[in-house]
């Protein structure tokens, strides 16, 4: 298969699909790899690396596209790539559909073939290629937290662990899924005082199991949100619903409840947020205020540690971009239920439940396109 590896174009994306030890893996298999002209410059890999592994460059985006069969991304197509995507061109990345009508709209219109990392999903239930990333974010989302509690970030000026005769932050974690759990992880090693919220009781009994005595588990209801909001510092967003919007557990009335200064960092709002005032913003401009809350809602968090996030994106996504290409995605699919139900958008489709209910769109199952 003739695989496709274009330069992310996002703002200060600086991540890069797969490694050169992922194309050597790949050219092993007798595909032809195409990569863009420092595509993986970002994250510490140079050009020669990838001719070495046995890639051809290429100078532009624009002839990616044009050549490639199967194009592997991290992150999903912009406006200004959606004329690049042909009609039945395979796209493996990580697109969020619910959060965004016009990237649907416009992968329904192109006819592509859209695999959606975050929603390739084992039988237990996880989610293998977002658990890298779920991984990074919920610790960058402490280290954030940490900076913009900061006064002249607008923070309360409080140091997150405290010092010996103050007291240390006060930490809330929305959901006990890899963001929160690697965020709480995070946050009591500096020595927070954490308290994580889930609605799945068996959770919260291993999260109480294998945390510190300064992390509190909590059944989440609105009721126990609300009284913990009054007294938090930090607040961090960490509920994921597989390809759909997240629910907005805070709502914007509840900002007149927390204290001026108090941090919201939003991991879920690259699918929809779910703190309702979170818009998602860039590591150009990633805060802003209102009522005297600082929201932090970067779409993209990982991609401000590049060469962590794209090794351990690639450890992820290889198996399933070496099965995709040997067998094409049909028999992949058909062979492996854990990439069937990465299968989003197929030939104008929606094959995707959760995605054509979060529009009104019109749903086809996925056996229909795999005949």
């Amino acid at each position: 298969m003739i695989i496709g590896i274009p330069k992310e174009i996002k703002s200060h994306e600086s991540r890069v699909a797969v490694t050169p030890a992922g194309v050597k893996e790949l050219a092993k298999n007798n595909h032809k790899i195409f990569i863009q002209s420092t595509a993986g410059i970002g994250s510490g890999f140079e050009d020669a690396e990838y001719i070495s592994a046995g890639a051809e460059i290429l100078p532009s985006i624009e002839s990616v596209y044009e050549k490639a069969e199967m194009i592997i991304k991290v992150k999903e197509p912009i406006d200004k790539e959606y004329s690049l995507i042909k009609e039945n061109q395979l796209l493996f990345t990580y697109f969020h559909f619910a959060s965004s009508r016009p990237l649907t709209e416009a992968m329904i219109k192109n006819k592509a073939v859209c695999i959606a990392y975050e929603t390739v999903e084992k039988a237990d239930r996880s989610l293998p290629l977002l658990i890298p990333m779920s991984e990074v974010a919920g610790r960058m989302a402490v280290q954030e937290g940490a900076k913009y509690l900061e006064k002249h970030y607008g923070g309360r000026g409080i140091l997150l662990g405290g010092v010996p005769g103050v007291q240390p932050a006060k930490v809330l974690i929305l959901g006990g899924g890899v963001v929160g759990t690697q965020a709480a992880k995070m946050a009591a090693g500096l020595g927070a005082n954490v308290n994580i919220v889930d609605v799945n009781l068996q959770r919260l009994r291993y999260l109480s199991d294998i945390f510190p005595h300064n992390v509190n588990t909590l059944m989440s209801t609105e009721y126990t949100i609300r009284e913990l909001i009054k007294n938090a510092d930090l607040i961090i967003g960490a509920v994921l619903l597989p390809g759909a919007k997240a629910p907005n557990l805070v709502t914007r009335d509840m900002l007149k409840d927390m204290k001026p200064g108090t941090v919201l960092i939003d991991v879920a709002v690259d699918q929809g947020g779910c703190i309702e005032t979170c818009k998602p913003t860039t590591h150009d401009n990633p805060t802003y205020e209102i009522d005297g809350i600082i929201h932090y809602c970067v779409a993209n968090m990982p991609g401000a540690v590049p060469y962590t996030s794209t090794v351990a994106l690639t450890n992820a996504t290889l198996p399933y971009a070496i099965q995709l290409a040997n067998m094409g995605w049909k028999k992949a699919c058909k062979a492996n239920k854990e990439l069937n139900r990465g299968l989003n958008i197929v030939g104008g489709k929606v094959v995707y439940e959760a995605v054509a209910q979060a529009f009104d769109l019109p749903f086809e199952p996925v056996e229909t396109v795999l005949k």
